[in-house]
């Protein structure tokens, strides 16, 4: 990995009963799988191996991942391929819509792979894939989960101006375990992408999330739950960190279901709007239970 070494001395931790994942069974899933794959489209479902894509894709539900899936950093939690990318595709904004259309969604999940080989890291080709979504349904909530654009306002402003109704920025992890969990990003600059899209557009909704389970200290999740609501952050996601490859950091502890629950109360208390906390959550699951005043 790019980002740190792992450490030996780090063991395994030992998966609990509470990590379950259902296999398909509703012809539902195969639907979406060969829709997806009709129109050449990219989920971080599959691409981050997410453990609910089962239980999503049978409901009908995906998160579209845009700008290809060679990512240009190498963090050492995500099973997403790091690799020199291929040139963006012209007709995919196009081919998102046609997937939400078919799908019948009515809260679509709009996310990317770092694209650091791109001047605007990708920042246009967001804009378009809105503007093409809201153009074939207008009434469409659409939730972007963004990189951190190196916290450059031009390109915030470029995702901004196509009026997404809420902008995810992923802290992933605390601010000691950054250097060593994340490919080149920094803590301070993802809670800088988070306030500047907030202090240029008030009316966005802003949403973050954290793994646990990768040695943070409750203090230290406790702290971050304090930098994101200093930066007016209103929606959170706790999730646990599952190894996705021996490759990548191993998993220190698994957070039991009784601490997820102590900590989204914990959150709510501390102003978040909306908090889904649990060990499967993840940014994008059940996105469509939070429900942002439209514009």
């Amino acid at each position: 990995m790019s980002c740190a070494k792992i450490d030996p001395s780090l063991h395994q931790a030992q998966k609990p009963p509470w990590i379950k994942v259902r296999l398909p069974s509703n012809p539902v899933f195969f639907s979406t799988k060969a829709l997806i794959s009709d129109l050449r489209l990219h989920t971080v479902c599959e691409s981050a191996q997410c453990p609910n894509r089962w239980e999503c894709w049978s409901q009908g539900t995906a998160t579209m991942m845009i700008a290809g899936e060679r990512c240009t950093r190498a963090c050492g939690f995500c099973a997403v391929s790091t690799a020199r990318p291929l040139p963006l595709e012209e007709d995919e904004p196009e081919r998102v819509a046609e997937a939400v259309r078919r799908m019948g969604l009515k809260h679509v999940v709009i996310t990317a792979v770092a694209r650091d080989d791109l001047k605007d890291g990708g920042a246009n080709h967001f804009a378009r894939t809105i503007n093409a979504v809201r153009e074939m349904d207008p009434s469409i909530i659409i939730e972007v989960l963004v990189p951190d654009f190196h916290a450059q306002e031009w390109c915030i402003d470029i995702v901004l101006a196509a009026a997404p109704d809420i902008f995810n920025h992923n802290m992933e992890t605390v601010e000691r375990l950054t250097p060593m969990v994340r490919s080149r990003a920094k803590y301070r600059t993802s809670l800088d992408v988070l306030r500047k899209a907030k202090e240029r557009s008030s009316k966005i909704v802003t949403k973050s999330g954290v793994m646990l389970g990768l040695g943070e200290t409750e203090p230290e999740l406790f702290q971050t739950m304090d930098d994101l609501r200093d930066v007016g952050c209103q929606v959170l996601t706790l999730g646990q960190y599952l190894r996705p490859t021996p490759n990548h950091l191993p998993v220190v502890e698994f957070v039991t279901p009784e601490r997820f629950d102590s900590y989204g109360e914990l959150a709510r208390a501390k102003g978040f709007e909306h908090v889904a906390s649990g060990p499967l959550v993840r940014s994008s699951y059940h996105a469509a239970d939070f429900h942002p005043v439209v514009r």
